[in-house]
């Protein structure tokens, strides 16, 4: 016969907050000097308007747009919603 045991973790309250405006900074840093917002918005298939509305925190990238983001500046995901890098480990 066998017997199986379920091993549970105890319920904890995860929150997370989105900064729109830090999200936008950190946008801002990956575009840098060297690129307008028209061309950053080519590289990224987005209107030059769209790109303005990230960097000013109001409008939230797609998860498209993140996957763009990270392979045009190498950050990660994590450090593009929250300035952290991801734990590893």
């Amino acid at each position: 016969m066998y017997s199986t045991s379920i091993v549970t973790k105890p319920h904890r309250n995860i929150s997370a907050r989105v900064d729109l405006k830090e999200i936008g900074r950190r946008i801002r840093e990956i575009r840098g000097f060297d690129l307008t917002q028209a061309e950053f918005g080519l590289i990224l298939g987005l209107p030059q308007t769209q790109v303005s509305k990230y960097e000013l925190g109001q409008s939230v990238p797609t998860v498209e747009i993140l996957l763009k983001l990270r392979a045009y500046s190498e950050k990660s995901i994590d450090w593009i919603l929250t300035g952290e890098e991801p734990k590893t480990g």
